[in-house]
């Protein structure tokens, strides 16, 4: 398995929003990207229609009609950013615009070579993300004729839109023409489209994405995560058997348990946890998911006798093991309520939005039931959500 236009002057800086690829419009709706390479396609599940009006589901989340989706990626890829005219197109003179690939050997060189300069540059710092979508939008121009390397253009903007912004009707706009401009990227970028759909409130769009893919070849499981996130958990359930069977117990059974966690289905996370710590095979990162898997067995064993309303006021402390090293959060608990949740250590650098989204919806769910990990920092979000727990256990009465 493998685990794998129109043009407009802003701030003096020539902009390319739709012009690249005017023609996957003139086709009518976007395409919607298919399964990857070596997932069967399945008969799609029959979602219900999409006609009628924009609804509030009980979580608090909007609700969108297709056309309504559409109608958004639409408008968000043809206009600019409200935050656009106070961002300046700001990069290293020193550094090569057209993807060049660092010859083997080469140190680590940033501000030369673009890809180096997304990852370590633009992605660690949020103060210059904004920056980083500008300077994706200047890369555009600069590779207007090469196919190849506008598609992978496109893709990066695309997630830095995903990742690091939360835009994700952009990040759907950018994706799409990355799959027009370059069919390989078809493939590759269904689930993040599920993902986009999903977020701006379209979970038929969303399920009918899912529906292709007849196992889950991600790492993370992400295919599985993102079935419990939509709400259908036991699609997600029953692909992570599949997955487990395929000789993946670690990766499946714990996006199982992630999954059953999101739904509040605490005994059961902790059996499918229980199964990646006895795992004796999986994936070639088993080590890391078993830690995983125990640090979560910790922070739910924290969670189950946890009634908020008895947690003495005061701010508590506690722990958990991030992607890089541990992880601290400060829990205040004010009036029997979950006041702050702030995270004040880590060792994180990739982390993307995890650090305030996570701490943020815990606040506002008043717990780690229906807290979903921050997309590309699943394992961050993990350990402030364990962390967060085993804090508040500290101040039960």
């Amino acid at each position: 398995m493998v685990r794998t236009c129109g043009r407009f002057r802003l701030g003096g800086v020539l902009v390319v929003f739709l012009a690249l690829a005017m023609a996957a419009s003139a086709r009518g709706q976007a395409p919607v990207a298919g399964p990857r390479p070596a997932v069967a396609p399945r008969p799609g599940i029959q979602p219900k229609s999409g006609a009628g009006k924009t609804a509030a589901a009980p979580s608090g989340r909007v609700e969108r009609t297709r056309a309504e989706v559409e109608a958004a990626i639409q408008k968000a890829g043809t206009t600019p950013p409200d935050w656009w005219n106070s961002v300046p197109l700001a990069y290293p003179k020193t550094l090569e615009l057209t993807w060049t690939q660092p010859p083997k050997g080469t140190p680590w060189t940033p501000n030369k070579y673009l890809g180096q300069y997304i990852w370590g540059t633009i992605n660690e710092n949020p103060s210059r993300w904004r920056e980083g979508a500008k300077l994706m939008h200047h890369v555009l121009t600069v590779n207007k004729d090469d196919q190849a390397k506008l598609a992978r253009t496109m893709d990066a903007l695309a997630r830095i839109y995903h990742e690091l912004l939360a835009d994700w009707a952009r990040a759907a706009f950018w994706w799409r023409k990355a799959a027009v401009t370059d069919t390989d990227y078809a493939d590759d970028v269904a689930l993040e489209l599920a993902h986009c759909y999903w977020k701006l409130g379209s979970k038929e769009m969303a399920a009918t994405v899912l529906g292709r893919f007849q196992t889950d070849d991600t790492a993370g499981g992400n295919v599985i995560r993102l079935w419990a996130e939509i709400g259908e958990l036991d699609k997600a359930l029953a692909l992570a058997e599949a997955v487990a069977r395929e000789g993946y117990p670690d990766i499946g059974y714990l996006a199982a348990g992630d999954s059953c966690r999101l739904a509040g289905r605490y005994p059961q996370a902790l059996d499918f946890y229980q199964k990646v710590v006895a795992a004796t095979k999986g994936w070639n990162q088993i080590k890391r998911n078993k830690a995983r898997a125990q640090a979560s067995i910790e922070g739910i064993r924290a969670a189950q006798g946890l009634d908020i309303s008895r947690v003495r006021d005061g701010t508590y402390t506690a722990s958990s093991m991030g992607y890089a090293g541990p992880l601290e959060v400060a829990v205040t608990v004010q009036g029997g309520r979950i006041a702050s949740v702030k995270v004040t250590k880590y060792q994180e650098k990739q982390y993307y939005t995890a650090l305030t989204d996570t701490p943020a919806e815990i606040v506002r769910l008043q717990g780690i039931k229906g807290v979903e990990a921050v997309s590309s920092a699943t394992i961050t979000s993990e350990a402030i959500m364990n962390a967060t727990m085993k804090a508040l256990a500290q101040g039960m009465k």
